[in-house]
């Protein structure tokens, strides 16, 4: 920043002015300027020496702008460039002396050109630029045709004028765009636009403008874009940012050209769409939209245009239906309330989605769905999506994996639109059997028979169940689910046998007998899996869980004493005498001279209790007695 003027604006004059007589600040800088003129170097320093040491830095506008310009041309003289940049006014040149600032802007364009630039900086551009572009000024607020007059002795013609200030510009372009090139600047950042921005007024060159920049950036592209540049303003900032999906309004990186990068991109994408670029034409636009750019009737009318045509060739047999597509959903985006593109979009979607409806299921069936969410009520998207489930179905009742996971929601509604959809009826039937079986195994009994209901419902029955046929049902399942896992031959699939039947006993009705009758053979089979895969202690814990009564069953019966004698003959070789008679004793009263109805120990059987960890201590022969 330059130093401001203040002080005392007048002083008596010593000796070698003669005696009496005043110097002013004026006088002084009047005279500093008239040997600047004249060439008189030597003289400026010491006289705006004298002036600094007498009156201080001036003080109003006037006088600080001049000696602020006189000091800059000195510094610059000297090639003291950093000096000259820090001192010169950046505003009211035209209260400078003309030919001191015209002086200063000769300086700037030599040293810009010296050695082929190559000392060329950003503040001896920015000197360049605002000097000439104030000396260069139509109106010529600096007088510099009235210094020209005066130097030629002679006034300026008009047309002579008018060549002049072409060529010095055109000079002063060439040289700014020269360096440009060698410097790799782009069109946003080049010193031949801030040059350009400057006499166009559009904002003010500075040397600390930006990185790189002599003008904020936002005013070089609302220049670039006033100027019929649009094209070369997009191609520079799509160089710096290549990725347009990023461009938003909001985004602190393109807040500064957010606006006139709308206005070009619009621009482009109207000129697009005559020439038959349509899928470029509606990426801008829809570009253009993000950075806050409204559609006026120009913009729609193009938009329309390039939707009609997108993903279709000049030739009958060029067509893209991805193309299409993705053009139809952006023209969709911008204008969503027009009908007439929700229609295309819709039918385009369901087009392709029953095109590939063999050969890739998953975009078949996303090409539907997404037509319902532009068209909800669309029956042809609906119909696509219900014909993909359809074939699920199919697929899980023939055991082979579904294309995509089978949903219970999905499948009564497609039952609701289709009530005589087979598959769905047994797939809904067979889920809810799951569900009953599951949860009835766990003790929820109230799930367990509003699945059974559902079973029956799906079943193809109507009407109200009473709680005994849900029961039956139920039970059923449950019996069912048994007889499949007695497949599996171990002791997990044995166990599970046992709790199912468990289950169903305690619910069974009229059918109590049959249920029971094979509950109790499942724990006979099971005791006598025990008793060939496990340890004698293993059958006893069974026994013990009360799930079948002594004199029920002569075989389990014995499967149980013969355990208890094999642990007591176990014990007695470890050396636990009284574990081994404590053994024998519940040996002998399995089978004893008791009531059938009467139980060998303590409680009544809870047919629902679930297995309890096998404990280290003897395992309840105390209970016998």
């Amino acid at each position: 920043m330059r130093e401001g003027l203040g002080g005392q604006q007048s002083v008596q004059a010593d000796d070698t002015d003669g005696p009496g007589r005043t110097v002013t600040l004026d006088h002084l800088l009047d005279a500093a300027e008239h040997a600047f003129l004249r060439g008189q170097f030597s003289v400026v320093g010491p006289l705006l020496q004298r002036l600094q040491n007498t009156f201080g830095t001036p003080g109003d506008d006037s006088a600080d702008v001049r000696y602020a310009m006189l000091r800059a041309a000195q510094a610059a003289r000297v090639g003291n460039w950093p000096e000259a940049v820090r001192r010169c006014p950046d505003s009211d040149l035209h209260l400078a002396a003309t030919g001191v600032v015209h002086g200063l802007a000769v300086s700037t364009l030599r040293r810009l050109g010296e050695e082929g630039g190559q000392h060329a900086d950003l503040g001896t551009a920015a000197l360049a630029i605002v000097l000439w572009a104030h000396l260069l000024d139509e109106d010529d607020p600096g007088d510099f045709r009235t210094l020209l007059t005066q130097r030629r002795g002679t006034p300026v013609p008009d047309e002579l004028w008018d060549d002049a200030r072409r060529h010095l510009h055109g000079r002063i372009t060439d040289l700014l765009h020269g360096l440009d090139v060698r410097a790799g600047r782009d069109v946003l950042a080049a010193w031949e636009t801030a040059w350009a921005v400057e006499r166009a007024e559009f904002g003010f060159v500075s040397p600390d403008a930006g990185a790189g920049g002599l003008v904020p950036l936002g005013d070089a592209a609302r220049y670039l874009l006033s100027d019929g540049r649009g094209a070369a303003l997009l191609h520079a900032y799509t160089a710096r940012h290549p990725d347009p999906a990023t461009w938003t309004a909001g985004s602190p990186g393109h807040h500064a050209c957010a606006d006139a990068l709308a206005q070009a991109l619009a621009g482009r994408g109207r000129a697009e769409v005559p020439a038959g670029r349509w899928s470029e034409a509606l990426s801008d636009f829809s570009t253009a939209a993000r950075l806050g750019h409204t559609l006026d009737s120009g913009d729609r009318a193009a938009v329309l245009r390039a939707a009609k045509s997108v993903g279709r060739g000049l030739t009958a047999r060029d067509y893209s239906p991805v193309t299409r597509i993705q053009g139809l959903e952006l023209a969709h985006s911008l204008l969503p309330e027009d009908c007439s593109l929700a229609a295309g979009l819709t039918a385009e979607l369901v087009r392709q989605g029953w095109k590939v409806f063999g050969d890739d299921p998953r975009q078949s069936r996303n090409r539907f769905a997404r037509a319902l969410v532009v068209s909800p009520g669309d029956r042809d998207a609906r119909s696509g999506l219900d014909d993909h489930l359809r074939a699920d179905l199919r697929r899980v009742l023939d055991g082979v994996p579904p294309q995509e996971k089978v949903r219970a929601e999905a499948v009564r509604d497609l039952l609701r639109r289709d009530a005589d959809c087979a598959p769905a009826r047994k797939w809904l039937r067979d889920r809810n059997a799951e569900w009953a079986v599951a949860a009835a195994h766990d003790g929820h009994m109230a799930a367990a028979r509003s699945a059974a209901r559902r079973v029956l419902e799906y079943s193809g029955g109507k009407g109200s169940y009473d709680e005994e046929l849900v029961s039956g049902a139920l039970v059923g399942l449950l019996v069912d689910e048994a007889r499949i896992s007695g497949a599996e031959n171990t002791r997990a699939g044995r166990e599970r046998r046992v709790g199912l039947l468990s289950t169903a006993v305690g619910i069974a009705g009229p059918t109590r007998d049959r249920v029971k009758e094979e509950f109790e053979t499942v724990v006979l089979e099971l005791a006598e899996h025990l008793e060939a895969t496990a340890s004698p202690s293993d059958v006893i814990e069974l026994f013990l869980r009360d799930l079948l009564r002594t004199g029920r069953s002569a075989r389990f019966d014995q499967t149980v004493k013969a355990a208890y004698l094999r642990r007591a003959q176990a014990r007695e070789d470890e050396g636990d005498p009284g574990g081994a008679r404590r053994d024998r004793a519940c040996a002998q009263r399995i089978g004893g001279e008791r009531p059938d109805q009467g139980m060998l120990f303590g409680p009544a059987p809870r047919l629902h209790r679930r297995p309890h960890p096998r404990r280290d201590r003897d395992l309840g022969e105390e209970t016998l007695f």
